[in-house]
């Protein structure tokens, strides 16, 4: 899909939600599928944090006054919280409001509406920021996919925290994704304000045609593949942020990619969809991309992230059982390996995929068959935290669902989201779990009240039935297998255009996007195709940010937002001043230790 079938596609006429009628040309957007909700945030109520600062964040988030029907104004200032920590490691160690970063009231009005791209079943939130200081003579906007499966707010702590100051424009987008979780129970799903409401009663961000009970889950469920369209989603998303512009500032319109500066940036998946987009965008829309530890690969270049994911949901908890990680952080209980970890091991030898009779050498045996598909050493020692909080089994549940665009009530593997009771069964969700989904979910369940179930057995490795069935989607010959590995296809990136300046930033130690699979694949794809992206490799940097501020796990790694803070200074330089852009290299970074971090550690 390219971005002339989305100029031409499903326009809308944008609602009375301002204060003033939008100037004309802000009245055709592409894909609008709602109307437009225009909020003022000013005062003790401003853009980047709902007033909390760098201290309101740091504290717990407060409770809803009334928990099962909380306002718009507190789902947003929550959601903005719970955004803010789950990327940003903002413990009392972790540097950031000193060494770098920072959460000064920005004052402005947000844009939020529902887009739908052409012959999808459902909307991608989309949300623009406006500060009041934008600067109409030196016109920019920042285009932010959420990371994960987040809601719209999911980027604010990389893409809000640098270009709101600056004076630009925020345009995010959940992607296809979020947390507008769909209550089969009660038939109710999340507006556009965040608060709920029946099916017919307002337009909601999901709204699937099923009946029964659980939760349906829109990245999982809502019948198309997301993950292949992140890249439109980005450049529709860029659309709305000039036509929101337009409507913000009718005077000094049109607001266009020739008159106004346009930055994507991305963590994660966020990251992927911008390296997407870029692939996609052959019109010149965008003027440079930055992505940090990007969900991204090439046709016949590194690995799809549902084939390692599967694989390391299968062999990780046998091969984290082997003596080398027994000082890792999250790799023992009490000392001791789990004993679901060892049971995987005697599961696998049972079946004849592992050698060895003792739990020492199937380990070994495990380890070494990863080694052999390319997992090195610093990710698989971070895995172990992925492992431990059960991600890879959850990620994969939920990619396969999108993949085969299962209902919710027909996941593959036997695999379901629903409310549970105090004993763990299935059970309708209470108000106040509802009310608090959009505010405080992922995106991708377990998490905000919602299990992740089925797919399990009574033995000692209950999980193992569930997980064998996802790796054999990527493994099988069967017709759903093939199906799967179809979608995986249709989720590579394209090459981005000729000049395009890309920055691309990777922490070695990622151990839930392996950087041998993603960024440095990507990387060597475009090298051979003629391109230059830039490459930053960052030794002792994870994936997660937020996981730093546990005690004890922080100690060995340093922070990914700096770079994507210092990669967006060096892009902006490029663009805006002529400067060069800055070379490819590899950061002398240091563990941070037991201490605060030093900015020495971060090499910068």
């Amino acid at each position: 899909m390219r971005i002339a079938i989305l100029m031409l596609a499903l326009a809308g006429t944008l609602a009375a939600c301002a204060t003033r009628p939008p100037a004309p040309e802000a009245n055709m957007v592409p894909g609008l599928a709602s109307d437009v909700r225009e909020t003022a945030h000013r005062g003790q109520d401003d853009l980047l944090s709902a007033g909390l600062g760098l201290a309101g964040l740091r504290a717990k988030a407060a409770p809803f006054a009334e928990p099962g029907a909380p306002t718009p104004v507190e789902l947003r200032r929550r959601a903005i919280h719970t955004s803010w920590t789950g990327i940003a490691d903002l413990g009392p160690l972790g540097g950031y409001g000193a060494l770098y970063g920072a959460i000064p009231q920005v004052p402005g009005r947000e844009y939020g509406a529902f887009l739908r791209l052409p012959g999808r079943a459902a909307a991608q939130r989309v949300l623009v920021q406006v500060p009041d200081d934008f600067d109409a003579k030196a016109r920019c906007v920042v285009i932010a996919p959420a990371s994960g499966s987040r809601g719209v707010y999911g980027a604010i702590a990389l893409a809000g925290a640098w270009g709101l100051p600056r004076g630009c424009a925020v345009a995010y987008t959940d992607k296809g994704a979020g947390s507008g979780y769909f209550d089969l129970d009660t038939q109710t799903g999340v507006a556009l304000d965040g608060t709920r409401a029946a099916t017919g009663a307002a337009s909601l961000e999901f709204a699937p045609a099923a009946s029964g009970h659980g939760v349906a889950v829109k990245h999982a469920h809502s019948g198309d593949n997301p993950e292949a369209d992140w890249g439109d989603h980005v450049l529709q998303a860029t659309h709305f942020a000039l036509a929101m512009l337009e409507r913000a500032f009718p005077r000094q319109a049109p607001f266009t990619a020739q008159n106004t500066r346009i930055i994507a940036t991305g963590l994660s998946n966020g990251g992927g969809a911008v390296l997407q987009a870029a692939g996609l965008d052959q019109a010149g829309l965008l003027d440079g991309v930055v992505a940090l530890a990007p969900n991204v690969h090439v046709a016949g270049h590194g690995r799809a992230l549902y084939d390692y994911a599967s694989e390391a949901a299968l062999l990780l908890p046998c091969a984290l059982a082997d003596a080398r990680f027994d000082a890792l952080p999250f790799a023992r209980v009490q000392g001791k390996v789990a004993p679901a970890w060892a049971a995987r091991c005697a599961a696998l030898h049972a079946q004849g995929s592992l050698a060895g009779t003792d739990l020492a050498t199937q380990a070994a045996s495990a380890l070494a068959a990863l080694q052999g598909s390319g997992w090195d050493d610093a990710a698989l020692a971070t895995a172990a935290s992925t492992t431990a909080f059960d991600l890879w089994r959850a990620v994969a549940a939920t990619y396969a669902s999108a993949y085969l665009r299962a209902a919710a009530d027909a996941m593959p593997c036997g695999f379901r989201f629903s409310a549970t009771d105090a004993l763990g069964a299935p059970s309708a969700a209470d108000a106040a779990t509802r009310a608090a989904w959009w505010s405080d979910a992922s995106g991708i369940p377990p998490g905000a009240g919602v299990a992740l179930l089925g797919g399990l057995d009574a033995s000692a490795d209950a999980t193992l039935p569930g997980v064998q069935c996802l790796r054999a989607l990527w493994t099988g010959d069967a017709a759903q297998a093939q199906r799967l590995r179809v979608a995986v296809a249709a989720t590579a990136a394209d090459l981005p255009r000729a000049g395009l300046p890309v920055i691309v930033a990777h922490g070695e130690a990622d151990g839930l996007l392996p950087i041998a699979f993603s960024s440095h694949a990507y990387v060597q794809a475009l090298s051979a195709a003629g391109r230059a992206p830039v490459y930053w490799r960052i030794p002792h940097g994870q994936h997660f940010d937020a996981f730093l501020a546990i005690p004890g796990f922080g100690d060995g790694y340093v922070p990914l937002l700096p770079y994507g803070y210092a990669a967006l200074d060096r892009l902006w330089a490029h663009l805006a001043e002529g400067a060069p852009l800055p070379p490819s290299r590899r950061f002398a970074t240091a563990p941070r230790g037991p201490a605060p971090l030093q900015r020495a550690a971060l090499g910068l």
